[in-house]
């Protein structure tokens, strides 16, 4: 930072009450009031220097009252003037340069009044030491936020802009000023200078300041699109309140409607500065702030905007990205999967209207197929959440269509989960949770932990030993491929005739009667088979092919050594029925 020292004298101002003062021999024959604070001067020391006030002082009146209330910068800028008259010492920083430079033209402090005055001098610093000068613009700039009309109409704000756009268009080889760069692991003595050098210290700036800023850089077309979003990322990380970490800022100002409205300008800019480029930010920048939005209360305009945004991303997403903490009703903080929710259904929308025919090579296929994965991932986290309900979890888990779970491995580790974290829940609530596994999509190691977990309604238990006796058969050429239709899970239960309108009908929920009267008979043609599995079970007759392929064993004799009693089994069905 650079500063200029005008002046020789010391200071010799004074502080009496709410006076200001200057010590001398002559008493004082001008006063001066700005806001609440009064000025006893000298007209000798002042009027020569100053054309306003030898116009306001043009009567040969011995004392004078004058009030400079709109003097800009106040009486701080107005002292470093009056200062610079006495001949008294003054220190130019970019910190003080403005409102010094707009009181002195304010008292035409120029040329035409005297040689070598003070505005000349203004303007030598701020042309020859500011504006050459990489963070003496920055801070410059920032001081422009208290007078901007002044500041606009003096050419300062233009000059500043100019500068620091200037340097940072400056190829990272050519840079050789000090900036501020707090990155993990970066060693300004052993690296060179990184693309994105500037984006820390303009992070320092009013949001107006910066926009312009970024603005200005943008219209160039020189940087890449993720460059911009890199400075985006940085200013939202200094000034947006940590949603990542739950529970309100320390801060007593954050209850304040001030702090509010504060935040959510700066929010909506960043998010209208967004380039359009796709890869310009990160699907976890555009989550987090979805998340800084809901805490803000922002408008459903901006939040619809963040979740189309996240919604294009999403299959870019790691668990990570998801997993924001909410507060509960109780206060408890509990993982925030409405938003989950939210960008999810964003995503389905756009995947609907633009995903064909479903192909194994098509990027729409593979794009679900990822979403797919996450989601589960996710919602195996989530399901240790003990506030989180039942609900919410099937909500999440069946927002996706058939089509996106090659297998339900990942959707049963899941529920294993919650049901292991949430142990009271009802038996309808654990029927509900575990109607969206499909067993016939688990593979082989999966429905070996299914058939012995406890925590499963024996209904689910049945079903998996339905189909691996299933699989046995087909293996033994007993079944000929393709005379039993594959199982969507709704059709793992038999459904009654009246209630076939509630029945979901895979992905097209808009088919014919006929249609859902044809499924239904398959469903029951399938439910005569479990209830014959039944009966076997009840007779200890239920075989399985060793994946070995040494032979078949009594399944009846393998489930009453492992704890899996047939008989206890159908009692339980029973009640559970």
């Amino acid at each position: 930072m650079k500063f200029m020292k005008i002046g020789t004298k010391p200071d010799t101002f004074y502080t009496e009450e709410a006076t200001r003062t200057v010590i001398s021999d002559l008493p004082s024959d001008l006063t001066i009031n700005i806001n609440n604070i009064t000025y006893l001067l000298h007209k000798f020391s002042l009027l020569p220097k100053c054309g306003m006030l030898q116009q306001l002082c043009s009567d040969d009146s011995d004392n004078i009252t004058i009030n400079l209330h709109d003097i800009p910068g106040g009486e701080e800028a107005f002292e470093l003037c009056a200062k610079f008259c006495y001949g008294i010492t003054i220190n130019l920083s970019a910190h003080n340069v403005v409102p010094a430079f707009c009181a002195a033209k304010f008292l035409r402090m120029t040329e035409s009044i005297e040689k070598g005055n003070f505005v000349l001098k203004l303007e030598a610093f701020f042309n020859s030491c500011v504006l050459e000068g990489w963070k003496d613009s920055i801070a410059t700039l920032q001081t422009t936020v208290k007078l901007p009309e002044w500041s606009e109409n003096l050419g300062i704000t233009k000059k500043c802009i100019d500068s620091i756009v200037e340097r940072i268009l400056t190829p990272p080889a050519q840079v050789s000023w000090s900036f501020t760069y707090t990155r993990p692991g970066y060693k300004k003595r052993h690296q060179s200078v990184p693309k994105d050098w500037w984006t820390e210290d303009i992070s320092d700036l009013d949001i107006d300041l910066f926009r312009c800023i970024v603005n200005a850089v943008k219209s160039t077309y020189i940087f890449p699109p993720q460059l911009i979003g890199e400075a985006l990322h940085v200013y939202a990380c200094r000034w947006l309140p940590d949603t990542t970490k739950g529970g309100a800022p320390e801060s007593s100002e954050a209850q304040t409607d001030i702090y509010l409205a504060r935040k959510l300008r700066i929010l909506e800019s960043i998010l209208n500065m967004i380039p359009s480029d796709r890869e310009s930010v990160s699907v976890g920048f555009l989550l987090r702030l979805l998340s800084i939005a809901n805490y803000l209360g922002s408008s459903t305009v901006v939040k619809t905007e963040l979740v189309r945004k996240a919604g294009l991303k999403l299959e870019e997403a790691t668990v990570g990205d998801l997993l924001f903490p909410s507060q509960s009703a109780s206060g408890q903080l509990i993982y925030d999967t409405d938003l989950v929710a939210a960008v999810l259904e964003g995503y389905s929308i756009v995947w609907r209207r633009q995903s064909p025919a479903p192909l194994e090579s098509s990027p729409f296929l593979k794009s679900i197929r990822n979403v797919g994965k996450l989601i589960d991932s996710y919602l195996q986290v989530v399901a240790k959440d003990a506030e989180l309900p039942v609900q919410k979890l099937v909500s999440l888990a069946e927002a996706l269509p058939d089509i996106a779970r090659q297998d339900h491995d990942g959707l049963y580790k899941a529920i294993n989960i919650y049901l292991k974290e949430h142990p009271d829940i009802s038996k309808a609530e654990k029927k509900r949770l575990c109607r969206i596994l499909d067993c016939r999509k688990l593979s082989p190691e999966v429905r070996a932990h299914a058939v012995k977990n406890e925590r499963l309604p024996l209904r689910t238990v049945v079903q998996v030993l339905f189909f691996e006796q299933e699989g046995s058969s087909r293996a033994r050429g007993n079944i000929q491929p393709g005379t039993t239709e594959t199982m969507s899970r709704e059709k793992q239960i038999a459904v009654p005739e009246h209630d076939m309108n509630k029945l979901h009908l895979g992905g097209d929920e808009k088919s014919s009667r006929d249609e859902a009267t044809r499924r239904v008979k398959a469903s029951e043609t399938d439910e005569q088979k479990m209830k014959r599995l039944e009966r076997k079970m009840l007779r200890g007759e239920i075989e399985e092919v060793e994946s070995s392929g040494k032979g078949i064993e009594t399944r009846g004799e393998e489930n009453s050594r492992k704890g899996h009693d047939p008989r206890k089994m159908l009692q339980r069905i029973s009640r559970d029925r």
